[in-house]
C-alpha cells in the first residue's frame, strides 16, 4: 500500500524550488557551468522548461540562488566573540568560503557572477563586520576590508577551479608556462619557476590571506 508521502509509481516526483535547486546544482557538478542551461534542466527534472520560470524568473535569478545555497552555513566559521583573536576569525571566514566554492564544480564562476541578498551571503559578511567592529576597526575599514577578503578569496578560487577544471589542461598551462620563461631571458621568473608552476593552491591562497591580515593589522595600529 502506497503511503500518503510516497508519490505515486511512475510518476514523477512533485517539481518544488528545493529540488530545482539541488538538481541544478547536481548538473553543475557533473557537466559544469557551460553545460547549464534551463532546458537541459527541466529535462532532468522531467518538466516543460516553462516551468521552472514558477520559481526562478530568469536562469540568473537560478545561478543567485545557487550561489546563495552554496554558502550556507559559512557565516558559522567565525565562530563566538573569544573564539580566537580578530584575525583568526577572519581567516576561518575566508578559508570557509574558499571550501564551499570548491565543493562544488565551477562554484566561483557561479558566485562570481551574483549578488546574493540572501541570509546566507549576508550572514557571511555580517559576521566578517562585526569581527572587525569588535576589533575595533572603524565602520569604513571593517566594510572595505569585507570587500578586499571577499574579491580575493572568490577570485583566487575562480582561477584555481579555472586551472583544475576538467578538460582544460591546468598542469599543461603550467607547462606552457615553464617552456615559455625557460626559451626566454626572464631570470627572475626562471628562478621561481618551482613555486609559479604549482599547483598547491593552499599554500598560495594562505600566503596572499596571510599579506590581507597584516595589512588589516597596519590599519588597526
Amino acid at each position: 500500500m502506497t503511503t500518503p508521502s510516497s508519490p505515486t509509481r511512475g510518476r514523477p516526483a512533485r517539481l518544488s524550488q528545493a529540488r530545482t535547486l539541488q538538481t541544478a546544482l547536481d548538473l553543475l557538478d557533473e557537466s559544469g557551468l557551460d553545460a547549464l542551461t534551463m532546458r537541459r534542466l527541466a529535462d532532468a527534472l522531467g518538466v516543460q522548461a516553462g516551468a521552472l520560470y514558477r520559481y526562478f524568473a530568469t536562469k540568473q535569478d537560478l545561478l543567485t540562488a545557487m550561489a546563495e545555497r552554496m554558502v550556507d552555513g559559512v557565516a558559522d566559521a567565525a565562530g563566538p566573540t573569544g573564539d580566537g583573536d580578530w584575525s583568526q576569525r577572519v581567516a576561518r571566514l575566508a578559508r570557509a568560503l574558499r571550501t564551499a566554492l570548491l565543493a562544488h564544480r565551477d562554484g566561483a564562476r557561479v558566485y562570481a557572477g551574483t549578488h546574493s541578498t540572501g541570509p546566507n551571503t549576508l550572514g557571511f559578511a555580517d559576521s566578517l563586520v562585526g569581527v572587525l567592529r569588535e576589533a575595533g576597526f572603524g565602520d569604513g575599514e571593517a566594510a572595505r576590508a569585507l570587500y578586499s577578503v571577499a574579491n580575493f578569496t572568490v577570485g583566487h578560487t575562480l582561477e584555481e577551479q579555472a586551472a583544475l577544471r576538467p578538460g582544460d589542461g591546468g598542469p599543461t598551462d603550467a607547462g606552457d608556462l615553464h617552456e615559455a620563461v625557460v626559451a626566454g631571458t626572464y631570470p627572475h621568473l626562471a628562478a621561481t619557476l618551482p613555486v609559479l608552476t604549482s599547483t598547491d593552491f593552499t599554500a598560495h591562497f594562505e600566503f596572499g590571506l596571510r599579506l590581507l591580515l597584516d595589512g588589516l593589522r597596519a590599519v588597526q595600529r
